[in-house]
């Protein structure tokens, strides 16, 4: 008798659900063409700041995570409308992160779980997702994601006009060249620990051709060979210590230098640089503003965690509106100050020169 052979694949996997294809969502909810001209609007502008020939300040700020479409939206509203008369100072992109890279378990952003309740209606999540950004584009506002999955871009990625990639997975080959086919800048940010070789070298990968495996608008798998992405950028975003200062900018800027690449540096005023703390947050953002007031050209741009209510809170029945479920954030009212004091900042830096 022959033994029976326990199966070779799929030990371990529970479950496979039909997902729907990139093609059909984008199908579902197109890019009009006014958010269309948002998008590419944005990214150009993202990219004359980034490379000097605009002498704007590139701000990206918003939620860490967007859990709550409702109050996200809100806030885009709010921040619509307060930019709205700092727009030649300031080309402000709103933060509009959909996942979550967990240092070891929790909730994974919006796409993976809609719901909040670990249900993860990964369909619901990305409809959810391509929905809310042509809801904000169409505001006038350009956004901004984090990509973490390297499938995810190709249901949401031709709206987005600048891109990051988090601490956690700049060293990783996958984001590299999955930033080398991007159609956007994209911001590499520096290791958990505060490694900046990791960003300078994934800027290096990202700018090259590669040729990996990956899937088509129809959700097939394909080959997928890029031309390279020449707008990466260094993050600033701290690790065990802060590293937005005006010394570790320009050793930043020197490195960047040394290896032949474009000096762009952005500061991330929040996670090692605020030591996750809310409050910190605005220290960070006025000790740059003040060193931008004085003339300082060396950063190109900032980022900030901001959300209408200050703070955090545990995922639960009775949630705070418009307060994260993530990383701590400022409240609005502070951050339309923040935003006020940058664009004065920039206007100083002109009177300067």
């Amino acid at each position: 008798m022959h033994p029976v052979l326990t199966p070779l694949s799929d030990q371990r996997i529970e479950q496979i659900s039909p997902l729907l294809s990139p093609s059909l969502l984008r199908h579902e909810l197109p890019c009009s063409p006014d958010v269309a001209l948002t998008v590419a609007r944005g990214r150009d502008r993202v990219t004359d700041v980034l490379d000097g020939r605009d002498d704007r300040l590139l701000v990206v700020v918003g939620p860490c995570s967007v859990h709550d479409p409702e109050a996200g939206l809100d806030y885009a509203r709010r921040l619509a409308a307060h930019t709205s008369h700092l727009e030649d100072e300031l080309v402000v992109v709103m933060r509009t992160y959909f996942e979550k890279p967990r240092t070891t378990v929790g909730w994974k952003g919006l796409i993976n779980d809609p719901g909040l309740d670990g249900t993860f209606d990964v369909n619901r999540g990305l409809r959810t997702a391509r929905r809310f950004l042509l809801d904000v584009l169409e505001l006038g506002l350009p956004v901004g994601c984090e990509f973490l999955d390297p499938i995810t871009p190709q249901f949401i990625a031709d709206v987005v006009a600048w891109g990051s990639i988090g601490a956690r997975t700049a060293a990783s080959q996958v984001h590299r060249q999955l930033v080398s086919g991007l159609s956007m800048p994209v911001g590499i940010k520096n290791g958990t620990d505060g490694n900046v070789g990791d960003a300078l070298d994934g800027i290096r990968a990202a700018a090259a051709s590669h040729v990996f495996m990956g899937v088509n608008a129809d959700g097939l798998a394909a080959l997928v060979t890029t031309t390279g992405n020449p707008d990466a950028h260094v993050i600033l975003r701290g690790g065990t210590v802060p590293n937005y200062s005006a010394a570790d900018v320009a050793g930043t800027r020197e490195r960047l230098r040394a290896a032949g690449l474009p000096e762009r540096v952005v500061v991330d005023a929040s996670h090692g640089n605020s030591d996750k703390d809310h409050v910190r947050q605005a220290g960070v953002v006025r000790d740059v503003a003040g060193r931008i007031a004085a003339g300082d050209r060396d950063v190109t741009g900032l980022m900030m965690e901001s959300f209408l209510l200050p703070g955090r809170q545990d995922l639960g029945s009775d949630l705070d509106y418009g307060r994260s479920v993530t990383d701590a954030c400022v409240g609005w009212d502070t951050t339309a100050d923040l935003l006020d004091e940058l664009a004065a900042a920039v206007r100083s830096r002109r009177t300067t020169t």
